[in-house]
């Protein structure tokens, strides 16, 4: 049986400043209920010789190795750009500091 009620749930939007209708109270208050009931299931499978795991299925693989390889110059960087200053690329300045 779960132990989410409307009242938690009401207590738990207040909490968090969120303002709900009593059907979103009801409607939160089944699927939290749905999710703490389904939590507990887990936990009474889940047996101290079970490995806790990240993944079903080890990961390899993920990363490169990390080599440096060949970059563009400054003029190939810049060849594309709106605008730049021969060296740096050139933007608006923003939060009002117009330089």
């Amino acid at each position: 049986m779960s132990e989410i009620t409307p009242e938690r749930v009401a207590h738990l939007a207040s909490l968090a400043r969120i303002a709900l209708t009593d059907a979103e109270i009801e409607q939160l208050t089944g699927e939290l209920g749905a999710i703490v009931d389904s939590v507990a299931k887990v936990q009474e499978v889940a047996t101290p010789d079970v490995p806790a795991t990240s993944h079903p299925i080890p990961l390899t693989g993920g990363l490169r190795a990390d080599e440096p390889g060949v970059t563009l110059t400054t003029e190939e960087a810049l060849a594309g750009a709106p605008d730049h200053d021969g060296s740096r690329f050139r933007v608006t300045a923003i939060l009002g500091e117009e330089q």
